[in-house]
């Protein structure tokens, strides 16, 4: 770990800033239901529309970003940094799950519009993958940090399961979902992992943990399951006050990973008829549904989670 370079999680806040963004933009979408208007200038003009203004609010984040955080730094030519090692993964797994729901969006808002499944497929649903290219170059020209190459991965991988899923079933049977709590880390490093209730949601990676939920009736119709039931499976770590643990420390023996396994609920496939209701499933999906589940440790910690979340 290099000494010099900044250690503060600015991970968490892009995918807030990138939230904002984009839920200006969608929140009048009716998602998940497609213009009925089948003429080619209704369809044009509500993209042109949209396109618009999606491209001018990720911008605005972009430039907001910079200025609230980047400015701090001296900037210099792009460079790039292996950063591959750092917080048991858990930030290479919030770009998976950025990449993938921003491509979501992108997705339902191309959709909503009329536009082919080709197009809404290949355009929306590389949402994500081109915001966070973005803001991958903000991070090269930044001398506290650089362009890293793992997070492009993440970046890439979160934006083919969604494209992936899209092209292969026309739906999503895999879902990417998130969620976060409290954890004790954050008052040895305030500084790093937030002080506030809400940075501490945010910036402490200990607390989050990042979800696959699977629709059951997808993958076994013969069994008859509900269909907005599913199974989780998700990822997570803790133990972690520096993105590495110091070598020699007895610190480092106390990075765990953690395996949890929980059923879900699929809110986007609730038989709900208001068009706005629906809208706000549709967003509220990206977050884990809380239910019991049960923990695995790297450690070989077993146990039963009242709560999995």
């Amino acid at each position: 770990m290099d000494p010099t370079r900044p250690q503060a999680g600015r991970g968490p806040w892009v995918r807030v800033l990138v939230a904002i963004a984009v839920l200006l933009v969608i929140s009048p979408a009716r998602a998940q239901q497609v213009v009925h208007d089948s003429s080619s200038t209704g369809t044009s003009s509500c993209l042109r529309t949209r396109g618009i203004l999606t491209a001018g609010g990720l911008t605005v984040t972009l430039i907001a970003l910079d200025q609230a955080w980047y400015a701090q730094y001296d900037r210099g030519p792009l460079q790039s940094f292996d950063d591959s090692g750092e917080w048991l993964q858990m930030d290479k797994m919030g770009h998976l799950f950025s990449a993938y729901t921003l491509g979501s969006w992108g997705h339902a808002l191309m959709r909503d519009c009329g536009a082919s499944p080709s197009a809404s497929r290949w355009i929306g649903g590389s949402l994500g993958l081109a915001f966070l290219t973005g803001v991958e170059v903000l991070d090269g020209t930044s001398t506290g940090w650089g362009f890293s190459w793992s997070d492009m991965a993440a970046n890439v991988l979160g934006t083919g399961l969604f494209i992936g899923q899209d092209a292969a079933w026309g739906e999503q049977r895999i879902v990417m979902k998130f969620s976060a709590r409290h954890t004790e880390y954050a008052a040895l490093r305030p500084d790093l992992l937030g002080s506030g209730p809400l940075e501490r949601i945010l910036k402490d990676y200990n607390g989050q943990t990042i979800w696959l939920s699977f629709g059951l009736d997808r993958f076994l119709p013969q069994v008859g399951f509900p269909p907005w039931l599913g199974f989780a499976v998700g990822y997570g770590a803790e133990g972690m006050v520096t993105a590495e643990p110091p070598l020699g420390d007895a610190e480092a023996a106390a990075h765990y990973r953690q395996f949890y396994f929980a059923p879900d609920i699929d809110l986007t496939r609730l038989p709900v008829r208001s068009k706005l209701l629906r809208t706000a499933l549709f967003v509220l999906n990206g977050v884990k549904f809380p239910l019991p589940g049960v923990e695995f440790t790297s450690t070989g910690d077993v146990r039963f989670l009242p709560v999995a979340f």
